[in-house]
């Protein structure tokens, strides 16, 4: 095994989504394309060539119930960021819910934030010897 090229994220819609992973937290389109009725949609961080998100379009009710539950209340995924207040304050500029402020711990300074279906991300920040 080499890498985990991307992982899914279970929307109700894929434009908002879409907006919120770009306008609100900073990815990029990767790719975009439709196969069929099948939309298949990409997300990845600029600097992140090798990791994909994948927002997904939930098809049944079993793929809609768990939609902002797909870790439970753990997070769902984690964003490492070389400065977490900086990252913090824009997005919290920009309207993202955040679950307290940023704060350090032996592993880093960081703080959850939520998506726009309430999935947990935690946003990190390697902690400076």
């Amino acid at each position: 095994m080499k890498r985990v090229p991307l992982f899914k994220v279970l929307t109700h819609d894929q434009n908002e989504a879409l907006k919120f992973y770009k306008e609100k937290l900073g990815f990029e389109i990767s790719e975009d394309r439709k196969l069929g009725d099948y939309r298949w949609l990409l997300v990845r961080l600029p600097d992140d060539k090798g990791f994909c998100i994948n927002l997904e379009l939930a098809r049944n009710e079993t793929q809609k119930a768990i939609i902002g539950k797909q870790a439970a209340d753990l997070p769902l995924f984690s964003i490492e960021t070389d400065d977490c207040i900086r990252e913090y304050k824009q997005m919290k500029a920009n309207g993202v819910k955040f679950e307290g402020e940023p704060n350090v711990q032996p592993y880093g300074t960081g703080v959850m934030l939520q998506d726009l279906y309430g999935n947990k991300i935690y946003l990190n920040q390697e902690p400076t010897h």
